[in-house]
């Protein structure tokens, strides 16, 4: 059964029974089954059970960041909503259920042995956790195994007071770990980011992302990368070859989802790594992102917190061009210009820097080609506080789109290790005049950063000394 939402000249909504057998394909309709949704798009929706769809499609979109303790920008400068209230807003909300992936959990400083008064918003996420248990709110957490909080007890917490935890073991399934991070609240609201579930993501780390309202369509979809997850926490799991139809898509590159977002029309999907973790008609994040940096006309901005054009965490070492050969090939063919703001911090590996001077070769002033920087977070007082003073981004603005990930550019992110990416992109021909697009926000946030004193020159970066490899952890 598909309930079928059409719109009258009034503007008044009716609903419309039709039976259809299970198999049955549609090009070009109004129906979205995949996703249980309505939306003014044409898709194709296979049929391969009974559905019936409600759903909310006028979606509003804001970007979110955690700007560290004493990093101030210029006075009215250009700012995203914070982290800590985003994430407060959706647990105020929440009201059945609650789904988050996170690579690993560390919301109180007790965790790594710190005092630190900075820890507090983590553990007030924390405890907002806990109290939404008590209220009857279902908490379902899908976080890695292995995991870098070895002394954290948040999970164990959280599942005696009746959260739903697995720890899907990356490692045996790909070799990798659970990178992503990203929440489902009552299937309709969404938060991915560059944010784990830790306190230093609150007060300590530089960190982005987007919380997307009222968006059933996005929700459901991301729902499924998330039970991928899921379903393969238990004890010898094995990845299925294909994934059941029941985790396909049909929003993808090719038929994205066009939508309202903040009363503006849209286009967005998410994408997934590694590729055996894509079923049917989900692209795959590296996908999204060549195709991002291929399709621009006039820049190319990428905040990011490590660049490698060369795997990270299998050794030998392989030489891994694939995302610097799509930077360069726009630079050069096509005169984009490429603004490429890397983090430098305590564990900075300095091979990196070689491969950014390697690509800052191509740079010409006079057609404006290519620039990189670094972007470092000054340390001040706060050395009792380890793995924190750092730029975290993961995300790119183009003239076109914006893209929003949770994985680092080299090759293990995308071939073992799993992450996804929101990519988005409005239209600004029905746009209000005082209302930017994503992109432009994005954009500006960028550009924020690029001039702020915190960007360096790699020929500037020695010296540093919050910018010093002190061996890696």
């Amino acid at each position: 059964i598909i309930i079928k939402k059409k719109k009258k000249k009034s503007e008044d909504l009716f609903f419309q029974l039709i039976l259809f057998p299970a198999g049955v394909e549609f090009q070009n309709s109004l129906l979205y089954c995949m996703t249980g949704c309505w939306v003014s798009c044409k898709v194709s929706i296979f049929v391969t059970d009974v559905c019936f769809i409600v759903c909310n499609c006028h979606c509003s979109f804001e970007l979110v960041e955690n700007v560290p303790y004493d990093l101030p920008f210029e006075i009215n400068s250009t700012a995203a909503t914070p982290l800590y209230r985003a994430w407060m807003s959706l647990l105020d909300i929440a009201q059945e259920k609650i789904h988050v992936t996170s690579y690993y959990w560390s919301l109180t400083g007790k965790d790594i042995n710190v005092n630190d008064s900075s820890s507090k918003q983590g553990e007030d996420i924390l405890r907002r956790f806990e109290k939404l248990l008590t209220e009857n709110v279902s908490v379902y957490i899908a976080a890695s195994k292995p995991t870098l909080a070895t002394n954290s007890t948040d999970l164990d917490v959280l599942a005696g007071k009746g959260a739903h935890v697995r720890e899907i073991d990356f490692g045996h399934l790909t070799g990798g770990v659970l990178h992503s991070k990203f929440w489902i609240v009552d299937m309709k609201h969404v938060y991915i980011g560059s944010a784990n579930m830790d306190w230093r993501s609150l007060s300590q780390v530089k960190e982005v992302g987007a919380v997307i309202y009222n968006c059933s369509c996005l929700a459901k979809d991301l729902w499924k990368t998330f039970s991928t997850y899921w379903n393969l926490g238990h004890v010898n799991a094995t990845i299925p070859s294909p994934w059941p139809l029941n985790y396909s898509t049909n929003i993808n590159k090719y038929h994205p989802l066009e939508t309202e977002v903040n009363g503006t029309l849209t286009k967005a999907y998410f994408s997934a790594s590694p590729s055996t973790f894509c079923p049917k008609g989900r692209t795959h994040d590296l996908f999204s992102i060549i195709s991002i940096i291929s399709e621009a006309a006039k820049f190319v901005y990428v905040s990011i917190m490590e660049y490698f054009p060369t795997s990270r965490f299998v050794h030998p070492q392989r030489y891994w061009p694939v995302i610097d050969n799509a930077l360069r090939r726009v630079a050069f063919n096509y005169k984009v210009q490429i603004r490429l703001l890397v983090s430098c911090w305590a564990h900075t590996d300095p091979a990196m820097l070689n491969y950014l001077k390697s690509l800052r070769a191509l740079n010409n002033p006079r057609m404006n080609i290519s620039v990189n920087k670094l972007f470092i977070v000054p340390v001040l007082n706060h050395t009792n506080i380890p793995y924190g003073r750092v730029n975290h981004n993961k995300y790119m603005v183009t003239d076109k789109v914006a893209y929003i990930g949770t994985s680092n550019w080299s090759e293990d992110y995308f071939t073992n290790t799993a992450g996804v990416g929101l990519i988005i992109k409005q239209n600004t021909t029905n746009l209000q005049r005082w209302r930017l697009t994503i992109q432009e926000q994005l954009k500006k946030l960028f550009e924020r950063d690029w001039d702020s004193k915190y960007s360096v020159n790699l020929e500037d970066v020695q010296g540093q000394k919050d910018c010093n490899w002190r061996g890696r952890s």
